[in-house]
């Protein structure tokens, strides 16, 4: 069963990172918690930003085939892109949401912490693409 853990981090598309960070690190004084980095096999780069109970997940299209690219065509601000949810077993999820109806956009993937994600879908969840993260090794 896709149990419902905690809230990992807020997916935020951004045209430009170093926006980004203007508004979430410099604004608002969340704390850099990893430099930026590119993730190729998803086409994003990547930033996080610690808050004292999660993390905004700052998303810059990398590539011209990047997902957020399209996101950002809609809205050319950036904004809100996915909520992620921790689970303890990505592969369980995955058959539990298929088997509700749910659909899950591919199969299991290394997300930016380095663990299994996947996505389900946003008309299967009242609007909002949601993310779903095996709880990292060591993490509660």
């Amino acid at each position: 069963m896709a149990r419902l853990g905690r809230l990992n981090h807020v997916g935020i598309a951004t045209p430009s990172i170093a926006e980004g960070l203007r508004l979430y690190r410099d604004l608002l004084g969340g704390t850099v918690s990893r430099e930026p980095f590119d993730l190729p096999a998803q086409g994003v780069r990547v930033c996080f930003v610690d808050t004292p109970n999660s993390q905004v997940e700052l998303l810059e299209p990398l590539g011209e085939n990047s997902p957020i690219l399209k996101f950002l065509e809609k809205n050319p601000a950036g904004g809100q892109h996915h909520v992620c949810f921790e689970v303890a077993d990505i592969h369980a999820a995955k058959a539990d949401m298929e088997a509700k109806g749910c659909r899950v956009l591919g199969e299991p993937r290394i997300g930016a912490h380095g663990t299994p994600v996947i996505f389900v879908h946003p008309k299967d969840m009242g609007g909002t693409l949601i993310e779903l993260m095996e709880t990292p090794r060591g993490d509660h």
